[in-house]
């Protein structure tokens, strides 16, 4: 795979029972959507080991202290519609970001990626991008998002990538493509079907977390 060394495969015992309950089908929407949301609050922890802090002196009810705290400028992108559960639990962990939005989604018969919405301010103002989407299934969503990014003048070395679940393939593609990007995922399945669907995955993201039927 290429650039192996930016992909970070989450393995803990809860990251793969939840993952699990997500793939069943008799998982309703509400499970599924707080499924979605527990899982991409423990990436956002993994994700943000080596944001930087800066020290300050403090008071505690006993004795003063050195304490710490983030002093990056922390932006959340998550991909309409599914990135939007994500983006929920990642503003637990940084209630401070900017949230701004993308709209993309994958055309059925071709599978490329069509551009439907932008809500990137004008000029970058902040030191961290998230990018979050429930899913890479072929990459050519997240790779039209990146080059999104890249238009925008920000640089991919600054974005870390949040996925539930990923196909081998598509992380392939994504990494080839970006390889200074840095992706944080809970798990990474073998197939990619002809249709372009995760194997064996755990369905329309977007569709189970809405509660809205397949078309």
């Amino acid at each position: 795979m290429a650039n192996a060394n930016n992909l970070h495969i989450v393995s803990h015992p809860l990251v793969a029972a939840k993952l699990s309950a997500l793939r069943q089908t008799v998982t309703n929407h509400k499970d599924f959507r707080e499924g979605i949301y527990d899982l991409s609050y423990i990436l956002g922890v993994e994700a943000s080991r080596d944001i930087p802090v800066t020290e300050f002196r403090g008071t505690s009810p006993i004795a003063d202290f050195t304490g710490s705290k983030i002093t990056e400028s922390i932006a959340l992108l998550p991909i309409l519609r599914a990135g939007l559960p994500m983006s929920d639990a990642l503003l637990r962990l940084f209630p401070e970001a900017k949230c701004f939005h993308l709209g993309l989604f994958r055309e059925k018969v071709s599978l490329q990626p069509v551009e439907y919405y932008s809500k990137l301010p004008t000029t970058p103002d902040v030191d961290r991008v998230f990018l979050l989407d429930p899913l890479i299934a072929t990459g050519g969503t997240i790779c039209a998002a990146l080059q999104m990014i890249v238009d925008w003048g920000f640089p991919i070395s600054r974005v870390k990538l949040l996925v539930i679940l990923a196909s081998r393939d598509g992380l392939d593609i994504v990494l080839k493509q970006f390889p200074e990007l840095e992706i944080w995922v809970a798990a990474v399945d073998p197939v990619l079907t002809p249709q372009g669907i995760i194997s064996p995955g755990l369905g329309d993201a977007g569709d189970r977390l809405n509660n809205t039927s397949q078309h």
